[in-house]
């Protein structure tokens, strides 16, 4: 009996070190190609490529991951939000080679956005190239909010605390079963708990998505 009783431990010793390693694997497998999707709330937003900028290269969706804010003419109000994201999403996520943020602001408002991007160089050490600034009137910037297709409306100043995750496709990525509004948009920049708890899981996501595909494409061209 006590020989049996020694088979059977070891049989079970030997079936947790290589059977449950596998069961595990093939579990998060499962979850990366199946269930680690970021929804597709939006098929395409439109493209800013012909918009103004500050200076450099012409800034666009395309071949980008996005993080989109619509600050208008509010820069005094956003500035609390854009330290909030700098912190929170920025600062985590900026060395990803095609991560940019861009925010869309007012004509006319050129001299304080330098100026909101010295005070977040001085309240982080980070390298702060991949903070975008695009420029339109009111106009412009609504036709683009509207290509965007939420549930979310701009302020008169063409502003909201809402940002938005725009994948290399161009498409609006979010979640269709957020436990507390069913379809979450975008995420509220002045709330570090949400920035916290929902987009940087998001971000990751898509980020995820991206690599995991590089690598599919990379492994398809060496066959």
């Amino acid at each position: 009996m006590s020989i049996k009783k020694e088979a059977f431990k070891k049989f079970l010793v030997l079936g947790i070190l290589f059977v449950f390693p596998l069961v595990i694997y093939l579990f998060f497998a499962s979850g990366i190609n199946n269930f680690a999707r970021l929804p597709i709330l939006t098929e395409e937003v439109n493209e800013i490529s012909a918009w103004s900028r500050l200076s450099g290269d012409p800034i666009q969706f395309e071949n980008k991951i996005s993080i989109v804010g619509f600050w208008g003419s509010d820069l005094v109000v956003r500035k609390a939000d854009a330290f909030n994201l700098n912190q929170k999403i920025y600062k985590r996520f900026y060395q990803f080679v095609d991560f940019q943020f861009v925010m869309v602001v007012e004509n006319g408002q050129e001299e304080m956005i330098k100026q909101v991007l010295l005070e977040l160089q001085a309240g982080a050490a980070t390298d702060l190239s991949k903070w975008k600034f695009i420029f339109g009137s009111k106009e412009e910037i609504q036709l683009l909010y509207e290509s965007f297709n939420t549930d979310i409306k701009l302020n008169e100043n063409k502003s909201t605390s809402t940002v938005f995750i725009v994948d290399r496709a161009k498409k609006l990525r979010g979640r269709d079963d957020d436990e507390e509004v069913g379809t979450l948009y975008g995420y509220n920049s002045s709330s570090v708990a949400e920035l916290n708890k929902k987009m940087t899981d998001d971000v990751k996501v898509i980020l995820a998505e991206y690599r995991l595909a590089l690598k599919k494409n990379n492994s398809n061209r060496s066959k």
